[in-house]
C-alpha cells in the first residue's frame, strides 16, 4: 500500500472511509494524482471529468497535472443552466440524479473519468451516461478505490480502470 494512503480515516462509521487527511497534505496528494494520471497520460486526454462533490477535488489535481480542462459533473438541481440529466439508485438505495452541462463537450473529446471511490458503480455510470450522451469517448476511470463486486464489474470489464487502494 501507498505510503500516503495511511491518510485515510478508515476508523469512520458507516460504510464510507474519510479521504480529506490526505487532500489536506501536499505531499500526498500531489503523489495521489500523480499515480492516478499516470497511466493515462500517454492517451490523449482531452478533457479530465470529475463527479460531485470529492471527485471535484481529484479531478482537479488531475486536470492541473495533465494540463487539461475540467468538466464537472453536478449533482442533480445544482446546474442553472439548461443540463442533460441520468437518474441513478446510489450505494444507500436512495435515488439520486447527476447533471452535466449541456454543450460541456464537443463530439469525439477523449474524457478521464475520476471520482475518490467507487463502491457500486451506479454513479460513475451515471456520469459515463452524460459524457456519451454528448458525443464523449470515456478513456478512463480513476478513483482512489474501485470496489471489486456484480455492480463494479461491468465497469471494470468495458472501461480501463485504475485505483491505487489495495489492502
Amino acid at each position: 500500500m501507498k505510503e500516503y494512503l495511511r491518510l485515510i480515516d478508515v476508523h469512520t462509521p458507516g460504510r464510507r472511509n474519510d479521504v480529506t487527511p490526505l487532500f489536506a497534505d501536499p505531499v500526498a496528494f500531489s503523489e495521489l494524482v500523480t499515480d492516478l494520471a499516470a497511466p493515462f497520460e500517454p492517451d490523449g486526454i482531452d478533457l479530465v471529468a470529475g463527479i460531485d462533490a470529492l471527485g471535484f477535488i481529484l479531478a482537479t489535481g488531475i486536470a492541473m497535472h495533465l494540463g487539461k480542462g475540467l468538466i464537472p459533473i453536478r449533482k442533480g438541481g445544482k446546474l442553472p443552466v439548461q443540463s442533460d440529466r441520468v437518474e441513478f439508485i446510489d450505494y444507500t438505495g436512495q435515488s439520486k440524479s447527476l447533471e452535466l452541462r449541456s454543450g460541456s463537450l464537443q463530439p469525439g473529446s477523449r474524457i478521464l473519468l475520476v471520482d475518490e471511490w467507487i463502491e457500486t458503480g451506479a454513479q460513475a455510470k451515471a456520469a459515463i451516461e452524460l459524457i456519451e450522451h454528448q458525443g464523449g469517448i470515456l478513456v478512463g476511470i480513476a478513483a482512489i478505490n474501485i470496489d471489486i463486486n456484480d455492480n463494479t464489474i461491468t465497469l471494470l470489464e468495458k472501461y480501463r480502470c485504475h485505483n491505487v487502494w489495495v489492502e
